[in-house]
């Protein structure tokens, strides 16, 4: 018999399965996913998951209602959050990841160790 994957398993075996893609926990107790030293996001369980974005991509996000504003910086565009309920929620936060995967891998390359 087989065990299903929680949230957050699911996402960290996609999210690691990217180049140069590093995971483990963090400062704070999160379990941040790194390209580097710029980590692309954060979860906090299997029931959210943190993100930082340019302002100009965090509005077109929130717009779509695919984030929401960071708990910890309510009043600021660029920390967002957004919640894992289901399924659904787990296929958006592996998008969100590799949204900001893919812009800091335009923006500065693989790390030489995954390049």
């Amino acid at each position: 018999m087989s065990r299903t994957q929680t949230a957050s398993e699911q996402i960290t075996e996609e999210v690691t399965s990217w180049p140069g893609v590093t995971a483990g926990p963090g400062r704070r107790g999160e379990f941040a996913f790194k390209v580097g030293s710029r980590e692309i996001g954060h979860l906090h369980g299997d029931h959210a998951a943190h993100f930082s974005f340019p302002k100009q991509v965090w509005a077109e996000l929130k717009d779509q209602g695919r984030i929401v504003h960071h708990p910890v910086f309510p009043e600021k565009q660029g920390p967002a959050a957004r919640g894992i309920e289901d399924e659904a929620d787990v296929g958006d936060v592996i998008e969100l990841l590799r949204l900001n995967y893919d812009r800091v891998v335009a923006r500065y390359g693989l790390p030489a160790e995954a390049a």
